[in-house]
């Protein structure tokens, strides 16, 4: 499944090495949502680490993701995680995604704030 929202980098963590195989990078949108804020946690993998070198904690963004998630069995408790796996980062407005980025603010689209986009069939019950 693949979904995109817009919002504001929050924060930016520092690329973890988790195994000698495995990378992942992770990262905080800032979601407006009506009366609430909504503050999401993204998580970049393998060579996708680097989509975050040219932005910087405040600039408005579009970012293309998958939802993930998967269930986990420890001494018979069954717990279920959930990952937004990001795929593509681009400025608020941008049409192509940015690969050098000029470290500036974009103008955001006038565009209501929304969590997945309108365009796609959402039959989430919330």
């Amino acid at each position: 499944m693949s979904f995109d929202v817009q919002g504001r980098l929050h924060e930016i963590f520092d690329e973890t090495q988790v195994s000698e195989k495995f990378r992942k990078r992770e990262f905080v949108l800032e979601i407006p949502d009506g009366s609430y804020t909504q503050y999401a946690k993204f998580q970049l993998t393998q060579d996708k680490c680097g989509l975050l070198d040219s932005y910087k904690t405040g600039d408005e963004v579009k970012v293309a993701f998958n939802l993930s998630g998967k269930p986990f069995t420890k001494n018979g408790t069954t717990m279920y995680f959930t990952n937004l796996q990001a795929w593509r980062i681009e400025h608020a407005g941008a049409a192509q995604p940015q690969g050098g980025g000029n470290g500036g603010y974009a103008q955001q689209q006038p565009a209501k704030p929304s969590f997945i986009s309108d365009d796609l069939d959402n039959d989430l019950p919330f």
